[in-house]
């Protein structure tokens, strides 16, 4: 839906720090809840169609809002920006760490029944942006989809590069982290990247955690770090991983 593009000149880098800071545009707010049917007959004697449920709404009620997590403000990226829509858009050198490219450029794993992304930036100013990216999925496969990111995190160490349309984005080492599993949690994936722009190494992080069969995957850059031609380690922010936890219950 809205993935971060990260620098190959500094037009897409300048675009990232606008779609992340400056603009909330895109994404989608509709869908309904699921209800029960009273009494023995199923059908309900009003023959009123039943509900079903739907994981787009589910997942938007419970993505983080705009206020939700205080000194930032969370936002719908821009899908001006977008690196790529989705999988199929994505090639890379090395197949075996498509997982990784998806979880860095907001791109869901495996194959969800909905999902979600915000952006949540520093409320006094541009700086370091912490993407959160919500996946829907039928039991078991987001089990399934955690592991098989976790399998790719050693295999890819030396790097990798996709590529979507015209944007390359070449990520020259991968190692796993240690993070903490949040609160509420049953297990989660971390892992750092580095990427280079203009002699420059940048640190990019994401972590993966799963909720029952919800994946959030959170990614941060530091945008700024990309113009003032200075390293980026990015850090993801724990205000944000554990506002969104506790809505994920």
């Amino acid at each position: 839906m809205k993935r971060t593009r990260l620098a190959q000149a500094a037009a897409p880098v300048l675009a990232l720090l606008c779609a992340a800071a400056l603009s909330g545009c895109g994404g989608s707010d509709s869908g309904s809840g699921s209800d029960g049917a009273k009494g023995g007959d199923k059908s309900g004697a009003s023959g009123a169609p039943e509900k079903t449920a739907d994981p787009a709404a589910d997942l938007d009620r419970a993505v983080l809002t705009k206020d939700e997590v205080k000194g930032y403000r969370i936002d719908k990226p821009s899908q001006k920006f977008v690196f790529a829509k989705s999988q199929g858009e994505i090639k890379l050198d090395k197949a075996a760490c498509a997982p990784l490219a998806y979880a860095m450029n907001q791109v869901p794993l495996g194959s969800p029944k909905a999902d979600v992304t915000r952006v949540a930036a520093g409320a006094k100013g541009p700086g370091t942006f912490t993407y959160v990216t919500l996946t829907a999925y039928e039991k078991g496969a987001a089990k399934t989809a955690l592991a098989g990111l976790s399998k790719v995190v050693g295999a890819c160490g030396g790097g990798f590069t996709a590529k979507a349309g015209k944007t390359s984005n070449p990520y020259t080492s991968v190692a796993a982290e240690t993070a903490p599993t949040p609160s509420g949690a049953d297990e989660s994936v971390a892992f750092k990247a580095t990427t280079e722009y203009q002699n420059v190494t940048h640190t990019l992080r994401t972590q993966a955690v799963r909720h029952g069969d919800t994946l959030a995957v959170y990614f941060a850059v530091d945008g700024v770090a990309f113009t003032q031609s200075r390293a980026g380690n990015a850090k993801i922010a724990t205000a944000v991983v554990d506002a969104q936890s506790a809505k994920l219950g």
